[in-house]
């Protein structure tokens, strides 16, 4: 198989590095300028320092000849996703299987990146999901890693199963893209409020509750969209949401450590070429909760500091104060 790998940030470049050891790879880049330094040292200092790209992997920024390959696997910031997938109109075809790796929401149309994938490149209903816990700088470095390929095409989600488990890398087929695209992007706000709570040094007990309250809101979310209970069980659910939480990879949990020691978003953001997609999700996340009539009190917090200037101890105070009630998960 031939697969091309759609944006060389951290993800994009582990997923290559993956992909490579069973197939002729190619990862795109989005200008020269940022070609240059990964031909050069065969390194992504940015995001993965220390880890080598494999010789024999392409690397280049020509639309075309990433369009020759069988496999599009599509990893672009969910703010640039649909801007680089509609670079590619005209090159796909229906012979191509459409691949996408990007967790988050588009906003502010709220759409999930499959949706946004099939619009702008049409007549691929069965496009595949990949998601799961997975940070870039694990995977990159061989760390043995389970995720999902999500698909209503259990064809297509068996070819990407099978180009891209090795040894160090496997992944299981599912059916449910909704809740696996849910889970993924609702996963990184809770990770943010999760970031706070270390940069307050508060322990164990509180990170358990967040975790799981954190879920019964993703699962709440997830229902409302479509998605079937069971997938917030599994891998891209429960698993995706306690590694982004706990894990010192995470992005979205470096930005609620910023806020949680006084930073602003707009500082934290300056000081990073690193994407938090919590940031960004968040936003979406509000409005489906209103729209769809949705209680997800962590989600609206993490918001609220992000956007209102809510101090985040008072907000915190404000978690627990809520009405007393029955738990329901």
């Amino acid at each position: 198989m031939t697969i091309s790998i759609i944006g060389a940030g951290g993800w994009g470049t582990a997923l290559a590095i993956q992909a490579a050891k069973k197939n002729k790879t190619l990862l795109w880049v989005y200008s020269q300028e940022e070609a240059k330094p990964l031909l050069s040292k065969r390194e992504n200092s940015d995001y993965l320092p220390g880890v080598k790209i494999p010789e024999d992997i392409e690397i280049t920024c020509d639309v075309a000849k990433a369009a020759e390959s069988e496999m599009l696997v599509f990893v672009a910031p969910s703010k640039y996703f649909r801007s680089v997938a509609s670079r590619f109109k005209g090159l796909i075809h229906k012979k191509h299987l459409l691949v996408s790796a990007t967790k988050g929401f588009e906003f502010p149309s709220e759409k999930r990146m499959s949706v946004v994938l099939n619009e702008e490149l049409p007549n691929h209903k069965d496009i595949v999901v990949i998601s799961g816990p997975s940070h870039a700088e694990e995977v990159a470095r061989n760390a043995p890693t389970s995720i999902v390929a999500a698909s209503r095409n259990e064809k297509s989600a068996a070819l990407v199963q099978e180009a891209f488990s090795n040894e160090y890398f496997r992944l299981y087929r599912h059916k449910d893209v909704i809740g696996v695209e849910v889970a993924a992007a609702a996963k990184n706000v809770i990770a943010i409020a999760a970031g706070m709570l270390r940069g307050f040094g508060i322990g164990d007990n509180t990170m358990a509750a967040l975790i799981t309250r954190g879920l019964a809101e993703i699962k709440r979310l997830g229902l409302k969209l479509g998605a079937s209970q069971s997938t917030f069980a599994g891998l891209a659910g429960v698993g995706d949401l306690i590694v982004t939480c706990i894990s010192k990879h995470s992005r979205n949990g470096r930005v609620g450590e910023a806020l949680a020691k006084g930073q602003n978003i707009e500082e934290i953001l300056s000081s990073t070429k690193m994407v938090a997609e919590g940031v960004e999700t968040v936003k979406s996340i509000v409005r489906l909760e209103t729209e769809k009539k949705i209680v997800m009190p962590i989600s609206h917090f993490v918001y609220d500091v992000l956007y209102h200037q809510m101090d985040p101890a008072e907000g915190l105070k404000g978690l627990m104060s809520r009405p007393l009630k029955n738990e329901t998960i």
